[in-house]
């Protein structure tokens, strides 16, 4: 599922950046419950979410991309 791919892949990200989802959701203008449902597969996000949480978390969409990519990959082994 790519709603859980981008998830584990969101939170992945947030973590290795030592970002809670309080320091996420304040630096992304997004409500921590948003950045919570994402996480967990919940939302699908819309495109301007994923450009927002790209630039907050300093990666290219195109690097997102081959992320969420790889951990479907991963899902469905």
């Amino acid at each position: 599922n790519h709603n859980e791919a981008f998830g584990l892949v969101l939170a992945e990200l947030r973590r290795e950046r030592r970002m809670s989802q309080d320091d996420l959701s304040d630096a992304s203008d997004f409500d921590r419950t948003t950045i919570s449902l994402l996480e967990r597969g919940r939302r699908s996000p819309t495109l301007n979410t994923v450009y927002k949480l790209c630039c907050v978390l300093g990666l290219t969409l195109s690097q997102l991309a081959v992320l969420i990519e790889q951990k479907m990959e991963t899902i469905n082994e």
